[in-house]
């Protein structure tokens, strides 16, 4: 009874007998083979990690996926000194984490065309985030780690954060503020590419500590 589903391209490339180029061929191959098979809507849950990350998400699109989530969270293994063994563990992401699908989804969002849906995920964790990634073009805002965190009534707290934002500033529905603020919709298109790397630097000050009165 699913209406769509999600296919989550999830390899690491340890291999150095396998290029970039053979890799991403495989993951079309397999995209390309489960649309044909299927017959309801896919989206493609992909890395931020190939070469040239906006050709492959065309690609993506043209080997018949309808949709991508961006991005793929990848779980890091960890030491455990007691045990002295490699071990899986669980880090829930951080609000900080959502700059990297917020940054792709903005720069997407106009080469793939509203006929491609977009979910972000990673670091959404309050209406402010859902807020920012719907306006750069997301279709969808996802979280998981903001509700096991928080648990299933954060769902409500988002929605509800969300539209006292949107009244605040006189948006009249989640369409309008849609790809608002995407690549092709902002004065400087530029600025989600470079790097700017002194300005970033600036922006950060150190805070004066706390010094207590007589």
């Amino acid at each position: 009874g699913a209406d769509a589903l999600e296919l989550n391209l999830y390899t690491v490339a340890a291999d150095p007998d396998i290029s970039g180029a053979a890799l991403e061929a495989e993951h079309l191959e397999l995209v390309a083979l489960v649309a044909e098979e299927v017959g309801v809507p896919i989206a493609v849950k992909i890395s931020p990690y190939y070469s040239s990350l906006a050709n492959f998400a065309g690609k993506v699109v043209e080997a018949g996926a309808n949709g991508l989530v961006l991005f793929n969270r990848f779980y890091q293994p960890d030491i455990d000194l007691e045990e002295l063994a490699v071990v899986p563990r669980v880090s829930l992401s951080h609000p900080s984490e959502l700059r990297l699908p917020m940054r792709w989804t903005a720069i997407l969002r106009p080469q793939l065309g509203p006929g491609v849906s977009i979910a972000a995920t990673s670091g959404i964790h309050s209406g402010a985030d859902a807020v920012k990634a719907v306006m750069v073009g997301a279709d969808v805002a996802m979280m998981a780690s903001a509700v096991l965190r928080d648990g299933p009534g954060k769902i409500a707290d988002i929605e509800s954060e969300m539209r006292t934002w949107l009244e605040e500033n006189e948006y009249s529905s989640v369409t309008q503020l849609r790809g608002s603020a995407s690549q092709g919709s902002v004065e400087d298109p530029s600025t989600f590419e470079r790097a700017q790397y002194i300005r970033t630097l600036h922006s950060w000050s150190v805070k004066p500590r706390y010094q207590p009165t007589a």
